[in-house]
């Protein structure tokens, strides 16, 4: 992982004027920031190797910023996240920290205090296990239907109470789970769960609140 891999910033905001001066104050300062104007962009960019911090703006049209950062989470994406809004009502932050996000700024933000965050949160994601990013790699390479038979497993249930889960036969459950074993690279489903808790997939005090009875 190199120093320059972990200085990037992706900014994303629909408001040029705002992308333009945070990309201009984060270069300033020696960082390598990449502007996007809309959440849909930035996820076509994002993989499992994309390493670094988001600046998000929370408002933006076709896809706001929650629901980027579900995209994600949903994706095995765990880079650190800081929102940035002119629109911080409560019921907001509160899901996006519940959500995961390391700060939320409001806008206009003071300059200083912006890249004190970034700083922060780039520290933070060069202080992770380099393993982690491998396995967040392999989540993103999963099909759909294959993340759709992973989370139950992890969770607990059987082949037979996944493929009700889903109305398909327990054979293409098999099916499925051989290759999603295959690309986790996981020899056992035990290293398979260890994998989910650490890309956050699932909680590992809740694994059986969590699957379905």
């Amino acid at each position: 992982m190199s120093a320059q891999q972990q200085q990037r910033v992706y900014v994303v905001d629909d408001d040029q004027g705002m992308l333009d001066s945070t990309v201009w104050l984060l270069e300033s300062v020696g960082l390598t920031a990449l502007p996007f104007t809309s959440g849909r962009d930035f996820l076509e960019v994002c993989d499992g190797q994309s390493q670094g911090c988001v600046l998000l703006d929370v408002r933006m049209p076709g896809m706001g910023g929650l629901n980027v950062q579900e995209a994600l989470r949903e994706r095995g994406i765990d880079m650190p996240i800081i929102f940035v809004s002119g629109h911080a009502d409560v019921p907001i932050v509160v899901r996006a920290f519940r959500a995961g996000a390391v700060d939320f700024i409001e806008k206009p933000y003071n300059e200083q205090l912006l890249l004190d965050s970034v700083q922060q949160a780039l520290n933070r994601a060069s202080a992770t296990d380099p393993r982690l990013f491998e396995v967040q790699a392999r989540l993103a390479s999963l099909t759909p239907r294959e993340r759709d038979v992973l989370l139950p497993l992890v969770r607990g249930c059987t082949n037979r109470e996944v493929a009700e889960q889903l109305a398909i036969s327990v054979k293409t459950v098999d099916l499925y789970r051989s290759r999603v074993m295959k690309r986790m690279q996981a020899e056992t489903l035990a290293d398979l769960v260890g994998m989910a808790i650490a890309a956050g997939l699932v909680d590992a005090l809740r694994l059986r609140e969590a699957a379905p009875t």
